[in-house]
Order: C-alpha cells, then structure tokens, then sequence
C-alpha cells in the first residue's frame, strides 16, 4: 500500500490508508489509546486498542495502516485540517524507536537555550514553528525564481571556488592541494562573475547565491548568508529599484496578505537626507512600530563613494570598489574622494538593511583611480584584476543589480528575533556549527597533503 500524508488523509474518508511518521503524544483511555502521528504535512490522531500502543513512546517512527473515520461528534478537533476525522490503526510497523528528547518540540522552543538548540538542530527543526519557516522560505524563493523567469531572466550558478581580492569583507580562504602554496577563495558575492556574465551578454541575470564572509563575532550575522542576487545589462538605477519594488510588493500581496506596506511607492531617500533627518542610514519608517503587520520599504540612494577609516588611517570603499562614482573625471576622484558620491543604494524595511547594490564602473581608467584612492598600486591592481581589464576591453555594457539578503527578510516578515531562526543549519555568532562541531581540527596527513604547517602563536 502506498504511503498518503496526514494532510491528504482527509479526501480517504471510509478507505483504508497508510501514514508514515513520528509518535507526538500518546493517550490513553480505558481500553484504547490515542496517539498524534506527525509528518511534515501535520498531524493525524490514530485510535488503536490500548495493548498495541501501550508500549509506544513520544519521538518514535512508526508506520500504521487502517481506515479513515469521521471522529464522533463533540470530538472533533478545529485547530487541526484533520481535526474531523482519524485512522482507525489496523495495522503497526515500529521503523525506530527514540531515547528521551533533551527537549519539547511541541513548544514554539523560544524558553530552550540557542546553544542547546543548535546542537541538537535535527530535533529543533521537528517543532511546528521551524518547520514552518522553512516552508515559507521555500514559498519566497520559488516566488523569486518564477517572478524573474517571467520577466526574462536567467539563473546561472556562479563557482564557490573563486579568487581572493582585496575588495571587502575577509576571505575564507581553501588550500589548492595540486598546486601548493596557492589558494582559492569562498566567494563573499558572486560580484565578479555576474559582471563577467554582463560581458558574456547575459543581460538578465540572477541567482540564489550563498555568500561566504570570514567576519569578526557579531551578534545576528552568519559567516554564510544567502541572497537574492540580481545584475543586469543597459539598466538605470530607477529601472533596478522599481524591479525590486514590484518583485517585493507581489511577494508580500501573494505570500504575506495579513502584512500591509505603509508606502508604495516605496520611498527613495538620499543618504544625507537620511543620516540628517533620522540619524541613521536605516530609517524605520513604519507609522506605528508596534504594529507587527506594517512593512516599511525604502531605498536609500547617492552614498558617498568612499569612507575614511580612522584606525588604518586610509579611504575605504563604501560599497566596494566596483561601484560607479558619480563623477567622469579620474582626477577628481584621487583628488577629493571625499566630495564623490555613489550611483550606490540600500533596500530597507521596517529599520533594517535587507539589500543593497549599484551600478558599476565600466570605465577603467575610473576603476583604477578608485583602486588608487584605496591605497593599491596601479600595476599591483591590474595584475590582481587581470581578468577585469582583459574582459571589459572586449567590450562591456553597462550594468548594474542588487542583492537582497533571503535571510533577513524573512526574519523581519515572519517576526523572528534573529536570522538563526530563518537558516535550517546556522552558526552562532563567533561561527562555530555546535551540532557538527566545527570548525575542527584535522589531520596531519591531510595538512601534509595540503602542504600546510600549523604554528602556534605564542601568548
């Protein structure tokens, strides 16, 4: 007999049926007992005679087979999609048995410890609320794929073995075995690549990308994130933010109707206004912050190109270096960076960064004066971006896109206190995995494979 979901049960009334699934809770009545069989569509109670179930126990697998009965009136259940109805167990198969849980999973789980949680993340992900994240999150990001099919893009996975430059945030860094001494890198953005893509005559590009950033501990970041990340060919700023603004606004009238956006459109605000009239380049806009269903979008636009970073004592990029400056003259650019504003913008919501992109330099002769202000030598810069110069002089459009972080709006919509909640495996806040353990030592043959020698600093 084929297995049938608790949720599909409900068309099977008078029929005999198989269902598949954890034990939730078992009760006993006289010579009955009840038990909640739990899969990943729901819950389906199940009616055997009290000896056959007396030995079951919460958290074990079991397969049952019998007919699907109208519960009796009064017994019905209206919180359940099966509340009407329950199986009348015929049959048992016990598939796994389970020791004691270190914890509920009938709890929403916010009372348990995170450290607990994460290293017991296979069970924490059995609690309804989990589960229910992950579904919705599946729920966005093929909204996304379709949306943008639709409108003529296309998805193109881009390598997470890549190059490490001196553009950002800190690389992980991979020891290339057969070629030792060198290393490739975990891709921070697949920004290089879309832009290659552009080259390539890709006009409309997209992908789901995992984005990898070796970062100091912060308290609601990941090492790994995920975003939605959008380039595209002989496109405005206006054209790239009214995309974002339509994609975003069906996602919440399709996905989240009980959510209401206080403005459409969504408000473009310069970063000057900004920081002058909300004291912050992530202003909460909502008119009633205690109001959980109100969204509140907007973009924040013309960042300054550079900004000086007092302890290093240099200019750093604002956005990164690929980034358009507002200005067509190389030496103005060396000369006041920091009079140079940015074809660079930020998507908000609700007082939270969840996105930002520009347009980008084409120009590389404007490319290598940026470069310059950073405090990278000419020919240092053309040979660490040689695959820039030798692609854009094959001719490149120009272009530009954004990235919308996955992970964080889904936090603020399904109102989340953090971005864990959201991720089915993520890190703690100094990027350890508790549940696998790492990172973890290895090896001396493999290090010996890798040609690489560890020395410990001395304190």
């Amino acid at each position: 007999m084929k297995r049938a979901l608790t949720a599909e049960t409900t068309k099977y009334v008078g029929r005999k049926v198989k269902v598949c699934g954890w034990v939730n809770t078992r009760r006993d009545h006289g010579k009955i007992s009840f038990i909640d069989l739990r899969d990943i569509s729901g819950i389906l109670q199940v009616v055997f005679p009290q000896k056959t179930a007396k030995k079951l126990r919460p958290e074990w697998v079991v397969c049952v087979e019998g007919e699907i009965k109208k519960r009796p009136n009064g017994m019905q259940n209206p919180k359940l999609n099966t509340g009407k109805i329950e199986l009348q167990a015929e049959k048992m198969e016990i598939l796994s048995e389970a020791k004691t849980l270190p914890f509920s999973v009938e709890t929403p789980g916010y009372e348990i410890s995170e450290e607990k949680r994460l290293k017991y993340r296979y069970l924490d992900l059995r609690r309804e609320r989990m589960k229910r994240n992950l579904k919705i999150r599946h729920k966005v990001v093929q909204f996304m794929r379709n949306y943008l099919q639709k409108a003529g893009f296309l998805e193109v996975e881009t390598p997470v073995l890549t190059k490490s430059t001196p553009e950002g945030a800190r690389d992980f860094l991979v020891p290339a075995r057969l070629q030792p001494g060198k290393f490739y890198a975990l891709p921070q953005s697949p920004q290089q690549y879309k832009q290659m893509l552009q080259v390539a005559g890709i006009e409309k590009y997209f992908q789901i990308a995992r984005c990898l950033r070796d970062e100091d501990p912060r308290a609601d970041r990941q090492a790994e994130h995920t975003q939605l990340d959008i380039e595209m060919s002989f496109a405005s700023q206006e054209e790239i933010l009214d995309l974002t603004e339509k994609l975003y606004t069906i996602i919440i009238k399709k996905l989240f109707p009980e959510k209401k956006i206080t403005k459409i459109p969504f408000p473009r605000i310069s970063y000057q206004k900004a920081v002058q009239k909300y004291k912050t380049d992530k202003p909460d806009l909502r008119k009633n912050k205690k109001n959980s269903n109100e969204l509140a979008f907007c973009f924040i636009t013309d960042f300054p190109m550079f900004e000086w970073h007092r302890e290093e004592k240099k200019w750093g990029a604002m956005h990164h270096p690929f980034t358009r400056p507002q200005s067509e003259s190389p030496a103005e650019i060396k000369k006041k960076p920091e009079k140079i504003l940015a074809y660079q913008y930020d998507f908000v919501l609700n007082g939270f960064e969840i996105g930002g992109g520009s347009l980008r330099t084409t120009d590389l002769k404007i490319l290598t004066a940026v470069f310059e202000v950073l405090g990278h030598k000419k020919e240092d810069m053309r040979e660490q971006f040689k695959h820039y110069f030798e692609a854009f002089s094959y001719g490149v459009p120009p272009h530009g896109g954004i990235a919308p972080g996955i992970d964080r709006f889904l936090a603020i919509v399904l109102e989340e206190p953090n971005i864990r909640e959201v991720i089915a495996f993520p890190k703690t806040g100094d990027n350890r995995d508790l549940m696998m353990e790492i990172p973890s030592e290895v090896s001396e043959k493999q290090l010996k494979e890798l040609h690489i020698k560890i020395v410990k600093s001395k304190k």
